[in-house]
């Protein structure tokens, strides 16, 4: 089976993240071999680039700029005919919009992956309602529930593939890079490490923990770089309230990281509590491979992910409790070693990546075998 994978490409963030596991992950399933079609060359495409996955860029395209989306389409088509795909798909609404009316022309059975959740009401989604795939892969049964909202289409949830890292020696890593970021080997370390988006918590974090400034011995890592202005802006932002809430010396920003698995390793609690809902949260699959008890919001993909076997759900926007979540695991080191115990199994139970590509697998096949959408 031949799949061609059409997205945007010019941010890195779970959907790249998925596409480059597809990528490093062909031998588990041979059945299905994957290209990629982007718009924008950067981290994605040189990733993509770097594993010698079959990379076909179709041109930067600005939807207010109709002639990039019809020379696009046009790159689409040709590839198209030449490549003699068995489906395509569209991840999220952006590509749906801009190419699926393409795939159609060309009678190719459509998928469309949805990685947020819908309303039914953005221009990008009104746009991307016009062409019915001819099914729908949801990130979670959160995400899902929201897709009637757009398509009556059969769905199914899929949670993403996500690989354990083979990071190595552990011991050595913490060391190696916990020097680099001058913390102590004693410290309990707290890390953050997603996009600078308001939702994404950072700032309730930092509040959080203005509360236990009185607890020695913790530091916080927020990784995560600028990709956009709000973001820069965000960041100046969280920056003054670190050193407006007297901690900056005990938050450091770490920016945008190509190491993030080492930095899991060499921490000692992931929390990231969302403000808004996370489709899914690649994040914390990540942060459970790694041997870390992770604290979150209970909202959206989240509480899918995150149970009493390895983490702390609290309520949403309660800073309060958020912090004492966090004050009782940086004093109780029994207590993240407990936690800690149980996320490895609970990542490989939603997660592993063999199980989850043969299962896209299996949907995809049923797509092929049926006649597509008119």
């Amino acid at each position: 089976m031949k799949v061609l994978h059409i997205y945007a490409g010019n941010l890195f963030g779970g959907i790249e993240t998925l596409l480059v596991t597809l990528a490093k992950a062909q031998g588990l399933c041979p059945q299905m071999q994957h290209h990629f079609g982007l718009c924008f060359e950067g981290s994605l495409s040189h990733q993509l680039q770097s594993l010698d996955a079959p990379l076909h860029l179709l041109g930067k395209v600005r939807i207010s700029r109709p002639w990039t989306v019809w020379k696009a389409r046009q790159q689409l088509h040709q590839l198209l005919r030449r490549e003699k795909f068995d489906l395509a798909i569209c991840h999220s609404c952006w590509p749906q919009a801009v190419f699926g009316s393409t795939v159609r022309a060309n009678n190719l059975p459509l998928v469309f992956w949805c990685h947020d959740v819908l309303n039914g009401k953005h221009p990008l989604e009104r746009l991307a309602k016009l062409v019915p795939p001819d099914l729908v892969i949801a990130n979670s049964h959160y995400t899902q529930a929201s897709v009637p909202k757009l398509y009556q289409t059969d769905s199914d949830t899929l949670y993403l593939p996500v690989a354990s890292p083979n990071t190595g020696n552990r011991a050595a890593i913490r060391s190696t890079v916990r020097a680099e970021l001058s913390t102590p080997d004693h410290a309990v370390v707290i890390v953050q490490a997603s996009r600078l988006e308001r939702w994404k918590g950072q700032s309730m974090l930092i509040s959080a923990l203005a509360q236990l400034r009185d607890i020695p011995g913790w530091i916080c890592w927020i990784a995560g770089g600028v990709q956009r202005p709000h973001e820069a802006e965000y960041l100046q932002e969280l920056e003054v309230q670190a050193q407006t809430l007297g901690i900056s010396d005990r938050v450091l920003f770490l920016g945008q990281r190509t190491d993030v698995p080492y930095l899991l390793a060499a921490a000692d609690i992931h929390c990231q509590p969302n403000t808004g809902a996370e489709p899914f949260g690649i994040a914390f699959i990540e942060a459970l491979y790694a041997g870390l008890p992770v604290v979150t919001t209970a909202i959206g993909g989240a509480m899918e992910i995150v149970d009493d076997s390895c983490g702390r759900l609290v309520a949403a926007n309660d800073i309060d409790a958020l912090s004492k979540a966090l004050g009782m695991l940086i004093s109780n080191p029994d207590e993240r070693a407990s936690l800690a115990s149980g996320g490895k199994a609970r990542a490989e139970y939603l997660c592993h990546p063999e199980r989850q590509i043969n299962r896209l697998y299996h949907l995809l096949s049923q797509v092929v075998e049926q006649p597509t959408v008119a």
